[in-house]
């Protein structure tokens, strides 16, 4: 019998190069995936699965009992979304499989426990507590006088974030699932993302970029933007703060997604406080800027962490060049139809751009895949991106009636 390994995939698109990381003749590798996902599949693949969401266990359960039958226990299970990562924990667990388990990446997931984690290393964050009820969040309004911001401990892309400025904005949470959240001081400070590889000891390979407008406004129908940081004096004190946020999380190697607030200075160095941080890579367009750009590719350092394989070695940065991303929402909640399409591209970019033709249906699946438009951008400094993303923002406009 040879070894058997069960990726989880929901991408449409080429997030992860699953045939680049295993080898597909001389293991066995099955697929369980979403629908949508289903045609990205590797012709390689053992067999597929189609299950109608990769998050619900019973359906995990249910599509690995099918594979078993046919290639036998699996020796890992693969998961690179950050949508699948508490439910393949779960089948981990119940298949007596090694890899990440509920317990081992609470400190990832868990948001509460994430940031007091942080907080104990010395490590700057908003001030929080972990609230279960109205009241709960009253009383944490009143120790900070507002604005605060509630969230779900558990939770992905920015869902049933609220900001909260007084007490009868509470009620609010009355519409959304009951569920345990994290509330913590409002920071006004723009968004910084640092992405990379660690090593255990050490960023081997990162980069910093700066958000243009903020995850939670995308969620309401505004462009989201990114650009990475060429200045480097802030990427030293980035740096330095990254890798202690990071130490006080893990010991072990991890690809990390990593938020901050940066707030900048004339006279002094920036102040930098902690948001949070996710053991994955990062979302949006960030896989494929890493390896169009920089020549690294993070999807196959995650998958060898999964896979209980020693990090790939990182190569040097493919070039000196600067990247950057940009999503565009529907202008009506999706599902929805595409009627028209207005763009007006700069001659400095986006240099890939992904629009759904005229007449497409998007589907209500959530996250930064399945969009109004996806673009990328790189050129030889932070000022230019950041110019072509604007632009590009400004001109673009789609029209879409529900479906």
């Amino acid at each position: 019998m040879t070894e058997h390994v069960i990726v989880v995939h929901r991408w449409r698109d080429k997030h992860a190069l699953y045939e680049e990381y295993i080898d597909h003749r001389a293991i066995d590798v099955s697929y369980i995936v979403t629908p949508l996902a289903a045609p990205s599949v590797a012709e390689s693949a053992a067999a597929v699965e189609v299950v109608s969401r990769t998050d619900d266990l019973a359906e995990l359960v249910s599509a690995t009992g099918r594979l078993c039958q046919r290639f036998g226990a699996p020796s890992r299970i693969v998961a690179l979304n950050e949508g699948d990562l508490d439910a393949v924990a779960e089948l981990r667990v119940l298949l007596g499989c090694p890899g990440e388990t509920p317990q081992s990446q609470a400190v990832f997931r868990d948001k509460h426990t994430m940031v007091a984690a942080v907080a104990a290393a010395g490590v700057a964050t908003p001030r929080f507590a972990a609230v279960s009820s109205e009241s709960e969040v009253l009383r944490f309004l009143a120790q900070e006088g507002g604005p605060i911001i509630v969230k779900p401990r558990f939770g992905t892309a920015s869902r049933g974030v609220l900001r909260i400025d007084a007490a009868e904005d509470v009620a609010q949470l009355a519409d959304l699932p009951d569920e345990p959240r994290l509330a913590q001081s409002f920071c006004p400070a723009p968004i910084f993302h640092i992405d990379g590889v660690w090593n255990g000891s050490r960023l081997v390979s990162w980069r910093a970029s700066r958000y243009l407008n903020t995850c939670v406004d995308f969620t309401v129908g505004a462009p989201l933007g990114s650009v990475e940081v060429d200045d480097a004096k802030l990427l030293g004190h980035l740096g330095e703060f990254s890798t202690a946020a990071i130490a006080a999380i893990t010991p072990q190697p991890a690809v990390v997604h990593m938020e901050a607030f940066v707030a900048a200075h004339a006279d002094r160095g920036p102040d930098i406080t902690f948001l949070e941080i996710g053991g994955r890579v990062g979302g949006a367009e960030i896989p494929f800027l890493w390896r169009e750009v920089h020549g690294v590719d993070l999807a196959a350092a995650a998958t060898a962490i999964q896979l209980g394989r020693p990090l790939p070695e990182q190569p040097a940065a493919a070039s000196d060049e600067v990247g950057g991303w940009l999503l565009v929402p529907t202008p009506v909640p999706a599902p929805c139809r595409i009627d028209r399409i207005e763009h007006e591209p700069a001659e400095s970019g986006p240099y890939v751009t992904i629009v759904p033709p005229v007449g497409y249906r998007i589907p209500k699946v959530g996250g930064y895949e399945h969009v109004g438009a996806r673009m990328r951008f790189r050129a030889s400094t932070s000022a230019e991106v950041e110019k072509a993303v604007r632009y590009a923002a400004e001109r673009f406009h789609l029209y879409c009636s529900p479906a």
